[in-house]
C-alpha cells in the first residue's frame, strides 16, 4: 500500500525492512559492532517513507543505548561488587532473544516492545 503525504513523499507499507531492522541487531555477534550502526542508518533514511519505521526504529535505538549502558555499568560492577555479572547475564540474554521477538511482531504488524529498554529517543 503507498500513500502520498503532505511534503509529496511516497509513504509505503514494508513489514520485511521493519523485520530486517530488527534483525541487524545481531550484527554484534556477527561482526562486533554494526548492532547500532545499521538500524541507526536504516531507521534515519527510510522513517519518513515506511510506515511504522519511526516507531520500530525508536524501539531498536533506544534498546542498543540501552544494552550499551547495561555493559558500562557491568563491567565496573563485576569489579566492585561481583554482582555487574548478573547485568551482563541480564544484557545478554535480552540481547539475544527480544531482536527476535520484536522481528516476529513486526512482521504481523504489531508494535515493537523491548523488556528492559530505557527511553532516550521518543
Amino acid at each position: 500500500m503507498e500513500l502520498v503525504n503532505k511534503n509529496a513523499i511516497v509513504v509505503r507499507e514494508d513489514r520485511n525492512l521493519l523485520v530486517i531492522t530488527h534483525l541487524s541487531q545481531y550484527l554484534d555477534f556477527i561482526t562486533g559492532f554494526g548492532g547500532l550502526i545499521v538500524p541507526l542508518v536504516i531507521w534515519l533514511t527510510t522513517k519518513d517513507s515506511v510506515i511504522g519505521m519511526d516507531e520500530h526504529g525508536k524501539s531498536v535505538i533506544n534498546f542498543q543505548l540501552s544494552l550499551i549502558l547495561y555493559l558500562v555499568i557491568g563491567i565496573p560492577g563485576i569489579l566492585l561488587f561481583g554482582l555487574g555479572i548478573l547485568l551482563l547475564i541480564f544484557a545478554g540474554i535480552l540481547s539475544i532473544v527480544m531482536p527476535a521477538v520484536n522481528a516476529i511482531k513486526a512482521s504481523n504488524g504489531e508494535s515493537p516492545s523491548y523488556f528492559g529498554t530505557i527511553r532516550f529517543i521518543s
